[in-house]
């Protein structure tokens, strides 16, 4: 009994080590904030910046990053800085062989140790994230072209796991931030390393994090995450499970990411839980708030404590590569509020003023600003002043309050008061603070009142803040997206795929299937001759449905090309590093060492392009050839005298273009125009598919001959055969 006891020990011994070796235990920190400046709920802030993409082919990127962030920290001093993902481009100089160059990750390395020095701040408040740019290629986390462990802050502080919670304590309120990690297990190249994967343990460890404060209810509890990809552009997990379903849940205030940069404008999306059986909310969200809420005291419920609705505000930075952003992010008594800053190369010496109440009623939380205020929540000094941060290089002179109130159809000031400041121990970063008479500007509309900050320092230089609406009746002000702002962020492009794809492919084998059933079923010849004599819109959309099929030889071939993208790979690419095994790319995704659909739905950015923009325009011009060759040959016949009768005898023949006849010259120059047009057509196509494939071979390493010759050679040789066959008359 003793020997099997040692035996069950070094068993438990040695499993206990083995998942300590194989798991990635995720981080978990909490740090005491001064809490002076505000009483028992202090203004606690903290910094965002994404998208760094250091590139050894734009220096300019680093270089100013280290000149002009360094700096802005010394004077801003914040709790936390986070950069979430992107830290390198990862891309050769023409941008279509994307890689890990391990000269920008030591450079990476260089800045942020430099950075970190300058600004006076703790290292340990520093969390970076992994974006897709620095999953490039990457087989193995934690293997050796896994540069962002070895050269990022987290890498080098041993932080591990794909989740990271910092709790600030500032009085009595916690505030929570997580940081998640969801790029791809296997870091495929681009283009099809473009979505986040969140896995269902990924998930499970975020719901530990966030509920890590749960069982102690008397203390408030303010939680943000923060990520690299937008949930536009995250998949679900294998059991369907998504990262909203987590962030609902714990009632999270706001979800901080990047990745699509600043050229597609205002990415901020609201959420909100409760859906309508019908809803199609699993596809988008056609604009910025999920779905309207009225601002009525019928909507709110006070009697069961929170509000039941679950909601959280999604706000997408701009990024440092080309636009040189930094967001500030304030938590004011648990009220979040931010202020984007872009830099220049003046912009470090300006001052920054980011009010925290009231806050703006575009971003507030719909029903829980409506909650706190009719069912009065919030402790009553909570209203009793507006409040601000400061932060500034020079010493600040004067700050002071404007409110304007817009109902007379012009802004006039309602408001102007000087504003104190509350903390003493800093000249750079200020909260400043005035009374007011805050039930004076209770109203029902979201965009009547509206506050600006004005800082005067010592040199004279006068700053003010954005104005901004506010809204003390917790009512929320609707805006709208542009179409490029809901194309990127309204569209769940995961979910979108596969019906975007089934819609394409059925569309395209319904032409032709329908085009070869009418022409050899149908008992009634459909016909361009009878067309012109019954000129209905049925008969004429029947003849044209029977002309694709009547060429039987391209008919076939495109049929044959359709089935092989449904059921063939694509490629046979380089997918991972340079000596790796090759993948191949069906629209499923990759497979890739035995592991099957990789990479989806990241495939989709080659996949429904590759339809939409060769495919489909492939089978619409060569419809287009077939019909212009019938309708020129029945106007050959009639120009000509000639019955159709007469060549039904003699065997049939190709006639070339080139006749004495003037009439039939001059018909010949008309029909030129139409075949112009359509050989220009050709030609757009032809352009932009060999772009296409000079991309995919770039990216993956391949050999257009070798590794993709149906997918690069079909749609030139379909339309140059199609040309060629349709350029006689058959008489």
């Amino acid at each position: 009994m003793g020997l099997l006891y040692l035996l069950l020990h070094c068993f438990l011994l040695l499993s206990i080590s083995i998942v300590t070796v194989f798991s990635e235990p995720n981080s978990r920190t909490s740090v005491i904030i001064d809490s002076k400046a505000g009483g028992a709920d202090s203004v606690i802030w903290v910094v965002q910046l994404s998208d760094l993409h250091f590139s050894v082919h734009n220096p300019e990127r680093a270089l100013d990053f280290k000149e002009l962030i360094g700096p802005a920290l010394s004077i801003i001093h914040p709790s936390l800085v986070l950069i979430t993902g992107d830290l390198t481009d990862g891309k050769s100089k023409d941008l279509l062989t994307m890689n890990q160059i391990e000269e920008e990750w030591k450079e990476y390395e260089q800045v942020t140790e430099e950075v970190i020095e300058r600004s006076g701040i703790d290292r340990e408040r520093f969390y970076d994230l992994r974006g897709n740019h620095d999953n490039f290629g990457v087989p193995e986390v934690g293997g050796e072209l896994d540069y962002f462990s070895k050269y990022s802050i987290n890498g080098r502080l041993g932080r591990k796991g794909h989740v990271h919670s910092v709790t600030l304590q500032s009085g009595r309120r916690k505030n929570l931030f997580v940081g998640l990690d969801t790029t791809m297990n296997f870091g495929l190249r681009g283009p099809t390393n473009l979505f986040g994967h969140p896995t269902d343990k990924l998930l499970a460890d975020l719901d530990d994090e966030l509920a890590q404060w749960d069982s102690q209810p008397a203390t408030p509890v303010t939680k943000v995450s923060f990520g690299h990809f937008p949930l536009s552009f995250s998949a679900a997990t294998d059991s369907g499970k998504t990262l909203k379903d987590v962030f609902l849940k714990h009632s999270l205030s706001a979800y901080l990411c990047g990745h699509l940069h600043t050229r597609f404008g205002n990415l901020k999306r609201h959420h909100k839980s409760g859906h309508n059986f019908l809803s199609l909310e699993k596809y988008f969200q056609p604009n910025v708030h999920q779905n309207t809420y009225e601002s009525n005291t019928d909507n709110v419920n006070c009697s069961n404590g929170d509000p039941s609705v679950k909601e959280f505000w999604e706000w997408e930075i701009g990024d440092w590569r080309k636009s040189r952003v930094m967001r500030i992010l304030a938590i004011d008594s648990g009220l979040v509020s931010f202020v984007d800053i872009k830099f220049n190369k003046s912009e470090s010496e300006k001052t920054i003023i980011l009010p925290t109440f009231p806050l703006d009623s575009r971003y507030m939380l719909t029903t829980s600003s409506l909650h706190d205020y009719y069912c009065q929540t919030k402790d009553p000094l909570f209203y009793e002043s507006i409040r601000a941060l400061v932060f500034s290089r020079s010493a600040i002179v004067s700050v002071t309050a404007k409110i304007y109130d817009s109902s007379p159809g012009k802004l006039d000031m309602v408001m102007d008061a000087t504003m104190r400041k509350l903390e003493e121990n800093s000249t750079t970063g200020n909260l400043y603070a005035v009374p007011w008479n805050w039930r004076a500007f209770e109203d029902d509309s979201p965009d009547r009142y509206w506050l600006q900050i004005e800082a005067v320092d010592t040199m004279g230089g006068s700053v003010l803040s954005e104005i901004r609406p506010f809204s003390i009746n917790g009512v929320t002000l609707k805006i709208r997206w542009t179409w490029k702002e809901f194309l990127v962020m309204g569209c769940q492009w995961a979910s979108l795929y596969y019906p975007i794809l089934g819609s394409i492919l059925f569309s395209l084998f319904s032409i032709l299937l329908v085009s070869r059933a009418l022409l050899t079923f149908s008992k009634k010849n459909y016909s361009f001759k009878n067309f012109s004599v019954e000129k209905g819109f049925s008969s004429g959309l029947l003849w044209l449905l029977t002309e694709l099929s009547r060429i039987s030889s391209v008919w076939c071939s495109i049929v044959v090309y359709l089935i092989y993208l449904v059921f063939f790979p694509w490629f046979f690419g380089q997918v991972l590093t340079v000596d790796g095994d090759k993948g191949s790319m069906t629209y499923k995704g990759w497979t890739v060492d035995k592991q099957v659909h990789i990479g989806f739905p990241d495939i989709m950015v080659i996949v429904i392009p590759h339809l939409i923009f060769v495919v489909l325009p492939t089978v619409l011009v060569i419809w287009a050839l077939a019909t212009e060759r019938t309708v020129y040959r029945e106007h050959y016949l009639s120009q000509s005298a000639k019955k159709e009768d007469d060549y039904v005898r003699a065997p049939k023949r190709h006639v070339k273009n080139g006749y004495p006849n003037s009439k039939r010259l001059k018909l010949l120059r008309g029909r030129r125009w139409v075949r112009i047009l359509l050989v220009i057509v050709c030609l757009t196509i032809c352009w932009k598919h060999w772009k296409s494939c000079r991309a995919m071979s770039k990216a993956y390493e391949m050999t257009p001959f070798l590794h993709f010759p149906v997918y690069c050679f079909s749609v030139p040789l379909l339309l140059a055969y199609t040309f060629y066959d349709t350029m006689g008359v058959q008489i």
